[in-house]
């Protein structure tokens, strides 16, 4: 499908309202391809990666946002991350058979944690909201109306092919927020309810636009370009390594012979053995350029 891999953002002429849609399709199997995830893990991961890239376009930042699922059912964790660029990776870890149910039985009782990070000040920002009972979708909305204090709604739907959402935003006001604005709103969000999984997944984004809001005056800006990437590399694992301590690293390498390690989101797969702990901790080492990456 032409639109595939894209992030596009309209507007709706004469009120506050802004939308943004993604459909994900070979970054979405990159994902996929990694890791062996039970359907139900699958849908989620998927539905997430999508509502990670919607996000990351209703802020501006230069650095990572990170979508973190942590819960105490069957699936107990699950992490996203997309940066400016709109490159996005994401893994998830379950225990046990998990149910293809609802998200709460998934979970558990469960906490929804979104970080900012800017790569040119080094700030961190953090919200925590409940996911409760509701769907991922529900979740993010009451994100929004509690960090963001503005009114967002989204649709996600996920399968095997695809991963696609839509999201609805009121910008913040900048004159007496009138009748007229607040039914723009609604009616909007009105007419987005009647949309289907089906028809996320399958139409061109303009098709569902137009089925959608064929009476609203629409404007469309170009699309952006999303894509997996994982930030993992030698650099990075070593350095994680190094925070652990010289004695920890030491005692490990002496009784293992190596140390190995998978990256969480791509299974990039790294070795370390004793030369290499040895020059992680001398004065002055870099730390990209030895060791073994599989």
């Amino acid at each position: 499908m032409k639109d595939s891999d894209q992030l596009r953002r309209f507007l709706f002429d004469g009120t506050r309202v802004r939308g943004e849609w993604v459909r994900l399709d070979a970054s979405w199997q990159a994902a996929l391809d990694r890791h062996d995830y039970p359907e139900p893990v699958a849908r989620l991961l998927g539905e997430s990666l999508a509502a990670a890239a919607l996000l990351s376009a209703t802020i501006k930042y230069s650095g990572a946002l990170t979508l973190q699922v942590q819960g105490s059912g069957p699936l107990t964790l699950l992490v996203v991350q997309v940066n400016a660029e709109r490159s996005l990776r994401g893994m998830a870890e379950w225990s046990d058979e998990v149910p293809d149910t609802s998200l709460y039985e998934m979970c558990g009782d469960a906490r929804l944690v979104i970080t900012i990070e800017s790569n040119s000040t080094g700030e961190r920002f953090q919200s925590v909201v409940s996911v409760g009972k509701g769907s991922l979708a529900e979740a993010l909305d009451s994100y929004f109306k509690q960090s963001e204090q503005l009114q967002t709604r989204l649709w996600l739907a996920t399968n095997k092919q695809y991963s696609t959402g839509l999201l609805l935003q009121e910008m913040p006001e900048t004159e007496k927020e009138t009748g007229s604005e607040e039914h723009s709103w609604e009616h909007l969000v009105h007419l987005a309810e009647t949309v289907t999984a089906q028809e996320l997944l399958e139409l061109p984004m303009t098709d569902v636009l137009y089925r959608l809001y064929h009476q609203e005056q629409v404007r469309l800006f170009e699309p952006e370009p999303v894509s997996f990437r994982c930030s993992c590399s030698r650099t990075r694992v070593a350095e994680s390594l190094r925070s652990l301590g010289q004695e920890e690293m030491t005692e490990l390498i002496e009784e293992q012979g190596v140390v190995s390690i998978d990256c969480g989101f791509c299974k990039q797969h790294y070795e370390l053995d004793q030369v290499d702990i040895a020059q992680l901790f001398a004065p002055g080492a870099t730390h990209g350029s030895s060791g073994t990456t599989h």
